[in-house]
């Protein structure tokens, strides 16, 4: 059975800029992140962290896009 990923990015491009994210975040949380795509090695608590700490920024930035509409 093949998983469909229901996850669609509304920006092109996006794609890019979340990897480069991703991996940012991770070497400030001083977290090794393997460049051929492959995370078996990464413990749940750290990948938990990594995504933790996207989410925080993306809301970030999506409070201050809101600010400055306004």
């Amino acid at each position: 059975m093949s998983r469909r990923r229901s996850n669609r990015l509304v920006i092109p491009g996006a794609e890019r800029a979340l990897e480069m994210l991703k991996y940012e975040v991770a070497q400030e949380l001083g977290i090794t992140l393997s460049q051929d795509g492959y995370y078996g090695n990464l413990l749940t608590r750290e990948a938990g962290a990594i995504g933790g700490n996207i989410v925080r920024r993306l809301v970030l930035i999506a409070e201050q896009q809101m600010a400055n509409r306004i």
